[in-house]
């Protein structure tokens, strides 16, 4: 692996942690996979034999449900790993993982990191460090359908894309707005809906680029009480 490579690598959740010593024994097992843009990594109801960490592009983890309407359970960026949990135990992937852009993958066996858990307890401790930022996510996920509104939830997404915290900016969408929509439980009609009420919140969406004029005011309108328009009424 490409010294770059190699440090992301380590830093990424499941081994950022771990001894250096630790990380190389995983390490020297692995296996890195180019996968091109729309490529399966796997399929819902597979069975699980590896666990994979994102080195470059994004991941969408996904489950189809019995009428065949995709949803979508997260999005991963460099740094993310996923099938930890099935991959350990060889169980079926509960969901679908699909390359969003082209992507660098490592696959690390699950039954040859299961040995290396036993030998070494601390890896064990560090994998459950990688599945405690999955639920994270999936309790964030479940905040905001619960507590939100869908314009609040794309206000939310556009200032994690932002490089600064305060100003001005332009952000790129970085996939199509049916994923972002999916990304958000949001249907396309309804995210469309929300990008034309972010203009009064000085947003402007043209082709795949937004352009906020103030960051610190969008911040607001995300914690603002959705039930405060309601109560003028």
């Amino acid at each position: 692996m490409t010294d770059p490579t190699d440090t992301r690598l380590r830093a990424a959740a499941p081994l950022a942690n771990l001894p250096r010593a630790v990380q190389d024994r995983i390490i020297a097992g692995a296996h890195r996979r180019h996968v091109a843009a729309g490529e399966t990594v796997f399929l819902q109801g597979e069975a699980a034999r590896a666990l994979f960490i994102v080195v470059e592009g994004c991941v969408k983890l996904y489950r189809i449900s019995p009428a065949g309407a995709e949803a979508v359970v997260a999005i991963l960026k460099p740094g993310r790993s996923f099938g930890e949990a099935v991959a350990l135990k060889g169980l079926p992937y509960p969901v679908s993982a699909e390359a969003i852009t082209e992507c660098d993958l490592v696959t690390i066996d699950g039954s040859r990191l299961r040995q290396q858990m036993i030998d070494d307890p601390e890896l064990a401790v560090a994998l459950l460090a990688g599945a405690y930022l999955h639920l994270q996510g999936l309790v964030a996920q479940v905040e905001q359908l619960k507590a939100r509104t869908g314009v609040q939830r794309v206000a939310d997404f556009l200032l994690g894309l932002a490089p600064q915290t305060e100003g001005a900016c332009a952000v790129t969408l970085p996939y199509n707005k049916a994923l972002i929509a999916g990304a958000l439980g949001m249907k396309p009609e309804s995210l469309s809906r929300a990008f034309a009420r972010l203009r009064d919140h000085g947003v402007t969406i043209e082709a795949s680029t937004a352009r906020i004029d103030d960051l610190a005011a969008l911040r607001d309108l995300t914690v603002e009480d959705p039930g405060k328009a309601w109560m003028k009424g």
